[in-house]
């Protein structure tokens, strides 16, 4: 399914639908942190976005037509390119009319130590706005060399910069 207009109700749908699911088998998750999506935009004509849930903060990625999305196995790995560096995403799919085939990446699980929905929804916009950030050049002697903090962006590197850490 391709996403022509923005993805955000039928992600809050589905892993709202998710949340019942898994509460109803006593699993509850994160107590004070319900099911919230954050930031969805379009890059390279695809779908990018965040889904906070009681159990994780995934980034996601949603096909659009553009050129980032490719018809791959589930469990499979697509990486993907971004402002910040290279991000790996696993593809998944759902036998569900909203949102029967995505790609997340983990960005926080389990959410144990968040003190609650601002601070994973705070979580999952800096999360965003680190992928969406150029990498920083430093200047010297008329050459330009990437700062230590602009290497490619692998998950330590994206964990590391999402607490703060260069």
């Amino acid at each position: 399914m391709v996403h022509h207009d923005n993805p955000a109700p039928r992600v809050l749908a589905y892993y709202r639908r998710f949340q019942q699911q898994l509460a109803a088998q006593g699993n509850s998750g994160h107590a004070g942190i319900s099911v919230d999506i954050a930031g969805f935009r379009r890059y390279q004509g695809d779908w990018v976005g965040a889904v906070v849930t009681p159990w994780f903060i995934h980034l996601l990625l949603l096909p659009g037509g553009g050129e980032l999305w490719r018809p791959l196995a589930a469990g499979e790995i697509l990486r993907v390119g971004f402002p910040g560096g290279d991000l790996e995403f696993v593809v998944e799919h759902a036998v569900d009319a909203d949102l029967p085939a995505h790609a997340f990446a983990t960005v926080i699980a389990p959410l144990d130590a968040l003190a609650g929905q601002d601070a994973a929804l705070a979580s999952a916009m800096q999360a965003l706005q680190l992928i969406f950030e150029p990498a920083q050049v430093v200047v010297t002697d008329s050459e330009a060399s990437p700062a230590p903090a602009a290497a490619a962006l692998d998950r330590r590197g994206f964990f590391r910069r999402l607490a703060g850490r260069r």
